[in-house]
């Protein structure tokens, strides 16, 4: 596949009036879900959503926080899988009804299994547990989760308590729950250990896994699922998928739907909707690592320029749907994996997806030169990428800057230098 790319080197600011564009335009009223998004974890992107920032009630998706916070204090060493824990009578505030492991007061219990038992399980007292053990009382442990919803971003979102049990003050959004979901596969992806599980057993208690599509699509791994009668069925999914191209090999995407009818409906709206992002959209590498994207004069130094470089491989995610009418989630086919339409005259129109895209590079450089003596790390590039006249998303390039001065006399050296070449040129015009 091909794509083409358009580079502009920029001293002014771009247009503030520009704005990220809905790459996938899905009719909201063939999605059987109140609320629903599809983001692209490695661009950061949206692909599409409706209602996205509604507050509703997230049910179990909560304890996606619970696991964040645990993983991380697994990451820094506060907290260890093998740790094994005293069940203490916090577990006695979990209803007969609450999903649940049944531990009982007193028994020992592994905090890996508390893992598996809050992500596979949904298990309330999984998650009141792992709660005590981290903060040492729950309100502590329900205000580090606020905190971290800070920390990420998640404006949309106040928690009251960890299992994600209703309460007026307990809300979430999609979009909030996708920003999460984002920070589960990129920052603690030991989640997704547990969330591909097809099972789990604790006491003589069997329970399948409540991800549907786990058995159906061996790309899924995750996330979580949750209901209540307030909420209705929400999942969230995750699945990684090759791609073919060297740059990008593999592709992770992550779907949020809230408020769906029952279980199988919530598996079946989530799966189109990503593999209709699968499809109809790509991820491109508009910056490779290490590549020089812009050179900035140097002032008193050895050097002449600094060359600015990505040091980490950028991607930005395009569109392959060209068509002016809006997606139909039914015009989807499964097998295939491409939008179906029906003429008028009955003939069936497939939509194949783009093969070469327009996208569009536009460097905005806050410094106009640089001058020695400098040791600091800078924003030097400001990015933006367009296709088709659409911002699709923006980023900055920060690089490590180490410039020693020269002295005096070589200052004086290269400004003599400099002259000289100027005379010359001066003179070849003369001529």
């Amino acid at each position: 596949m091909k794509s083409v790319f358009y580079l502009l080197a920029s001293l002014g600011l771009l247009c503030s009036t520009a704005s990220y564009a809905n790459l996938l335009n899905i009719a909201p009223e063939s999605v059987e879900a109140q609320a629903w998004t599809i983001v692209d974890p490695q661009s950061g992107q949206v692909i599409a959503e409706h209602n996205s920032h509604v507050k509703r009630a997230p049910a179990s998706l909560t304890k996606m926080m619970v696991a964040y916070i645990a993983l991380k204090e697994i990451q820094t060493g506060q907290l260890k899988l093998d740790e094994v824990l005293t069940v203490s009578p916090v577990v006695n505030q979990v209803m007969w009804d609450e999903s649940q492991m049944r531990l009982k007061v007193g028994e020992s219990v592994s905090v890996d299994t508390l893992l598996a038992g809050l992500i596979v399980m949904s298990a309330n007292d999984a998650a009141l547990m792992l709660a005590e053990r981290i903060s040492g009382h729950v309100p502590n442990f329900v205000a580090r989760m606020n905190l971290e919803a800070k920390a990420l971003g998640m404006q949309d979102t106040n928690f009251e308590n960890p299992p994600g049990i209703t309460m007026p003050e307990h809300y979430s959004s999609a979009a909030d729950l996708a920003l999460l979901g984002q920070a589960l596969v990129n920052q603690t992806p030991y989640y997704l250990h547990y969330s591909k599980m097809p099972n789990f057993s604790y006491h003589n208690i069997f329970h399948h896994a409540t991800n549907l599509l786990l058995p159906v699509d061996a790309s899924v791994d995750g996330l979580k699922t949750g209901f209540t009668k307030a909420a209705g069925y929400n999942l969230a999914l995750t699945a990684k998928r090759p791609t073919g191209n060297p740059y990008t090999p593999e592709r992770r995407l992550l779907v949020v739907v809230l408020g769906t009818p029952n279980a199988q409906k919530r598996a079946e709206v989530a799966h189109k909707l990503m593999n209709i992002a699968y499809t109809y959209t790509r991820n491109e590498a508009v910056i490779k690592a290490g590549q020089t994207v812009a050179e900035i004069p140097v002032k008193k130094s050895n050097y002449t320029w600094f060359h600015v470089k990505a040091l980490t491989p950028q991607v930005a995610t395009t569109s392959l749907y060209q068509q002016s009418f809006p997606i139909h989630l039914q015009d989807f086919d499964q097998a295939s994996q491409r939008l179906r339409y029906t003429a008028l005259n009955g003939a069936v129109q497939v939509i194949e997806p783009l093969t070469q895209t327009q996208t569009k590079l536009d460097i905005h450089l806050p410094q106009q030169s640089l001058a020695a003596p400098l040791q600091q790390k800078m924003d030097l590039a400001e990015v933006k990428v367009y296709q088709n006249d659409q911002l699709l998303r923006s980023f900055s390039i920060e690089n490590q800057i180490n410039l020693d001065s020269i002295n005096i006399f070589a200052q004086f050296s290269n400004w003599l230098n400099d002259l000289w070449h100027q005379v010359k040129r001066k003179a070849k015009i003369m001529l």
